[in-house]
């Protein structure tokens, strides 16, 4: 009777088959990892910038001849209206340099007849060209009538101001008193009497030496003059600014 054959193959026995089973995968070393992420991300880099590139250029590569004209033109009228506005702009600042020149000249010109009024009221000082007369009375016979045609011949003769023995001369200003008594504004003057005046100075001067007149007056009344002209004389005697009871200022006619 014949008898089975013994098998040649064996089974792996149990407890190896359990170590092998057991036995954990050795991890990847850490460094791979890293180059691998650093690749995977260089790689999306590289892909994102490609195709943003490609996107680009098929952006107006791609695009119409008709299409291409309409961007030329939408362009071309952007560039257009900025050109106007920047014209506007250039033309408003013009306007508004000329309205504050226009302005700058205005108040100038206000300015300078506030302190032409002011010079002629006598509220400020003044210099310019004039004279200076000395009038010199020893035996005080020169009286206030004298030194009253003194003013007028100066004020006919284009004075624009003046002062008497130290008092500002203005619209108002009265001159009385007899020889060695005489009185500006109320205000005791004595000799000499020095006069200040800012005009022409040769007219000034004629205005004095008029036959007749101030001159002759004064030595007359034995007294002397002397007429000292000067390319710049100095009004520095003020008067205070009267305010007026019952004058005011009338309405303008345009209105």
């Amino acid at each position: 009777m014949a008898t089975d054959k013994e098998p040649t193959a064996e089974p792996i026995a149990e407890p190896e088959l359990e170590q092998v089973r057991s036995e954990p995968a050795r991890p990847r070393p850490w460094s791979a990892s890293l180059l691998i992420g650093v690749l995977c991300t260089l790689l999306g880099f590289a892909l994102a910038v490609q195709l943003r590139t490609v996107d680009s250029d098929q952006g107006l590569t791609g695009a119409r001849q008709e299409d291409l004209v309409r961007i030329l033109a939408d362009l071309q009228s952007r560039q257009d209206r900025l050109r106007s506005e920047i014209s506007e702009q250039q033309d408003l600042l013009e306007q508004l340099g000329s309205g504050e020149d226009s302005a700058a000249a205005a108040v100038e010109e206000a300015r300078r007849q506030a302190e032409a009024l002011a010079i002629l009221n006598g509220t400020i000082a003044a210099e310019g060209p004039g004279l200076t007369i000395t009038i010199r009375d020893p035996d005080s016979d020169v009286d206030s009538a004298i030194l009253l045609d003194a003013v007028q011949e100066l004020r006919g003769a284009g004075a624009e101001t003046m002062q008497v023995a130290g008092v500002r001369i203005g619209v108002s200003t009265a001159l009385v008193g007899g020889a060695g008594e005489i009185r500006i504004d109320g205000v005791a003057v004595e000799a000499p009497y020095v006069i200040i005046a800012i005009g022409d100075s040769q007219t000034l001067s004629v205005a004095m030496q008029i036959p007749g007149g101030v001159e002759d007056k004064v030595i007359q009344a034995g007294g002397s003059i002397d007429v000292v002209s000067a390319d710049q004389v100095v009004v520095d005697a003020l008067r205070p600014l009267e305010e007026p009871e019952y004058a005011e200022p009338a309405p303008d006619p345009d209105d």
